[in-house]
């Protein structure tokens, strides 16, 4: 990172982008690399060259989450800093689980925004200070629960099956999980296959047999 610190902004809130990466390029040994308005403009502009990407989770119809995801895989050097308005405990979790090293709110402020960048593309990880206790504590919970439920699904298909069990249809559970309906069906899809049950109903009664769906 000799030649400073390559960022791309990815937002698709052309007033927010802009004034992102006007304070980001204004900052010394920092450097704007691109700007992307939703998943395949971020995908054209974020190259191996690219140490940080600032995230919004809600892209029109794309999600940031399975932005992180693909873009942390397919460049594994690459820090994703989440800059958003949602501080539920599940979007913070979410984003953490797929990849990214740092979450802030857009009510942040430009020293805030300075140092996580700094921060995350040095390896560090970064919650703001009004997301980091819950989201902590919810990782914690997660991982150290005494067994898991249907070990032959991903945690993202078991956080799905889990709001099934809770009553959720597929457009709820894409809000509450930040993803896109079709990426909801696609799971929901896979966890019938894994579960070897004929149709949503059965894998309902499976998820609460087995303890999930429980908090209401």
């Amino acid at each position: 990172m000799s030649g400073g610190i390559r960022v791309v902004v990815v937002d698709d809130h052309p007033v927010f982008r802009l004034g992102m990466a006007g304070l980001l390029g204004s900052l010394p040994g920092i450097e704007v690399a691109g700007q992307a308005a939703d998943a395949a403009e971020a995908r054209a502009v974020v190259g191996d060259a690219v140490d940080v990407v600032l995230m919004d989770l809600h892209l029109g119809a794309d999600s940031g989450i399975d932005l992180t995801r693909e873009l942390t895989a397919r460049h594994p050097r690459l820090a994703v800093l989440v800059v958003t308005m949602s501080e539920d405990d599940e979007s913070v979790v979410a984003a953490v689980r797929v990849g990214a090293r740092g979450y802030l709110l857009k009510s942040a402020g430009p020293d805030a925004v300075e140092r996580a960048v700094r921060a995350v593309a040095h390896g560090e990880m970064i919650l703001g200070p009004q997301v980091a206790a819950r989201a902590m504590s919810s990782l914690v919970a997660g991982r150290t629960a005494a067994r898991t439920p249907f070990p032959e699904l991903t945690d993202r298909e078991r956080e799905v099956l889990d709001l099934m069990a809770r009553g959720h249809d597929n457009t709820a559970i894409a809000r509450r999980l930040v993803l896109s309906p079709k990426t909801v069906r696609n799971h929901v899809a896979n966890v019938l296959t894994k579960l070897a049950v004929p149709h949503r109903s059965a894998a309902i009664v499976r998820a609460r047999e087995a303890g999930l769906g429980g908090e209401g």
